[in-house]
């Protein structure tokens, strides 16, 4: 075990480092009135369910669900509609919706009618954009239902009943390199399958760590982190220890070594983590993959909970470099406790730590004490200079919130519901139908002058692997062509801590070192990058790519790798 000091960054640090990258056009703009770091800002004061589960779709929509067994939810669904399902636990004949779809540019919602019990469980983005959510409760724990991203509001959800062999509560969900997606675990099943099918050979298949991880009448393995490492191989995290899995073999490549203390990090101790961006992509097989699980409760939280004992959250990160012939872990420490909090990638490769409590466990009203306050990591920062606290929100986000990135650079937050039903009144933490987004302090204004502006490929544009991407550019005054960098973000699905699919690659030219940028006169610039190699490093379907100049990204553009 290897440990580490941790310094906070104060805000005073965050506002001078604005002013240092500004100092070109210092005589243009006023300074900052005071510092901060980063802004919220209330989206929607109430979008009819709780935000469960999100993911991000490439026509700039997100889906937003909840479950269907609460009862009804605050907003109906339309032309009088009515779902009918004999088998729900509460309320068989419901005219309410239990999932949302969000247009960020008209910043509306608009109901939709999913049939069955989503409740708790996983999905990710297929190669075609369209959104496959596997599992469930009840009468839904098998099924599989596809959204088919539009833009005239004429989808909705399909359903598929029976679809997995087995039942998926509280599972994860990666998708491969064949553009298939694989199912990890859930309540009572310690093995995987894979989906879509492939006819007559796929079967749900045992995976004994599974098993090896259950903590009895507690669990602390359900939602195992999975990540696509660089060689192909899965990273299964679950617990307090991970194993390198070819799930082509069915084989145990590599076991890690346990965290050390030997706390749990897995639902429901709920820490999460998040693949550090991929750099270097010319190196395919041999490209660093690092692993950061922050977070979490400790030992026996869950049991001490539910007996009215909140214990504090874990305050500690520990980080792996996976890809390393003697992988250990590294500690490092946060400057606040946090158990069910969310970690997403920023376009820049830093990661915003955000939602959660400082005591107790996921569950319901297992958590107590919410962290209103964000952190920002850096992750290429000297040790001991790597967390940023930011400023904070006035709304808890307990269990069941979420957090995406949006491809304006925001932070999309919602959900919050530690209840078996929607309870607004009368309880510790009421129930949360409102949206907010958080703003970090690369979209302050005073940076508009640096900001790059995307001028071509145009948005939607398909690419290839192993291919010059030409990019140009605008970027107002001279800019230090040394401190541009090309990012391509995979939207991931998000629930319980933990957002699937999750991805970060720096693109660099043919030799790997950098991004090549060239001036084409006035504000206009163009830098050329190659493309992941492989469909392993960048799994194929639609990414956000970003042009970012000293840690302030452009907006982002949908591109589609195949």
């Amino acid at each position: 075990m290897a440990t580490t000091p941790t310094l906070i960054l104060v805000p005073l640090l965050h506002y001078l480092l604005i002013q240092l990258l500004l100092l070109p056009y210092q005589q243009h703009i006023l300074t900052l009135a005071a510092p901060g770091g980063g802004k919220w800002n209330l989206v929607l004061s109430n979008i009819g369910v709780s935000a469960m589960h999100m993911q991000l779709l490439n026509t700039d929509r997100v889906v937003i669900f909840d479950r269907t067994d609460f009862g009804p939810s605050n907003i109906s669904l339309p032309n009088n509609q009515c779902r009918n399902d004999p088998n729900d636990l509460t309320l068989k004949v419901d005219c309410t919706a239990h999932s949302v779809e969000y247009d960020v540019a008209s910043n509306s919602i608009r109901p939709l009618n999913v049939l069955t019990d989503v409740w708790c469980s996983s999905g990710s983005a297929m190669p075609d954009g369209s959104l496959m959510q596997t599992g469930g409760f009840n009468d839904g724990d098998r099924n599989v239902r596809v959204y088919k991203p539009c833009s005239d509001d004429s989808c909705d959800w399909q359903e598929f009943d029976v679809a997995l062999r087995q039942r998926r509560w509280y599972a994860t969900n990666h998708i491969l390199p064949d553009g298939r997606q694989i199912i990890v675990g859930g309540r009572g099943q310690f093995g995987y399958e894979f989906y879509p099918k492939k006819t007559g050979a796929d079967q749900s298949y045992n995976l004994p760590f599974l098993s090896q991880t259950n903590d009895p009448r507690i669990e602390n393995n359900l939602y195992p982190f999975v990540f696509l490492n660089t060689d192909g191989n899965l990273f299964i995290f679950a617990n307090n220890r991970a194993i390198l899995f070819d799930y082509v073999n069915g084989l145990v490549v590599r076991n890690y070594p346990t965290i050390p203390g030997g706390d749990p990090r897995s639902y429901p101790s709920s820490g999460s983590a998040v693949l550090l961006p991929l750099r270097d992509l010319q190196g395919g097989a041999n490209v660093t993959a690092e692993v950061l699980v922050c977070g979490g409760a400790p030992k026996g939280s869950f049991t001490s909970a539910n007996n009215g004992n909140f214990v504090g959250a874990l305050n500690t990160c520990w980080r792996i470099r996976i890809s390393d012939p003697n992988p250990q872990w590294v500690m490092e420490t946060m400057p606040l406790a946090r158990v069910m909090g969310d970690m997403v990638l920023l376009p820049n490769g830093n990661i915003l730590i955000i939602n959660g409590a400082s005591s107790g466990t996921a569950g319901w009203d297992l958590g107590r004490n919410p962290v209103l306050t964000p952190v920002i990591y850096r992750p290429n920062n000297p040790v001991g200079l790597r967390f940023e606290a930011q400023n904070s929100s006035t709304i808890p986000r307990m269990y069941h919130s979420t957090a995406i990135l949006l491809r304006d650079g925001r932070i999309l937050v919602s959900g919050s519901n530690p209840h078996a039903y929607y309870n607004f009144t009368g309880v510790v933490f009421p129930t949360d139908l409102t949206m907010e987004a958080f703003s970090p302090d690369y979209l302050d204004p005073h940076l508009i002058r640096v900001r790059p502006m995307i001028v071509s490929p145009a948005s939607h544009s398909q690419i290839g692997y192993g291919q010059q991407l030409v990019i140009n550019f605008k970027a107002q005054g001279r800019i230090n062509r040394g401190f541009i960098t090309v990012t391509m973000v995979a939207p991931p699905f998000t629930t319980h801590s933990f957002s699937m699919n999750q991805r970060l690659l720096v693109l660099t030219n043919s030799t790997g070192i950098s991004a090549s940028v060239i001036s084409l006169g006035g504000s206009n610039y163009q830098v050329r990058v190659m493309t992941p190699g492989s469909n392993i490093l960048a799994p194929p379907g639609y990414y956000l790519l970003f042009v970012v100049y000293r840690e302030v990204p452009s907006q982002g553009i949908w591109v589609q790798i195949k």
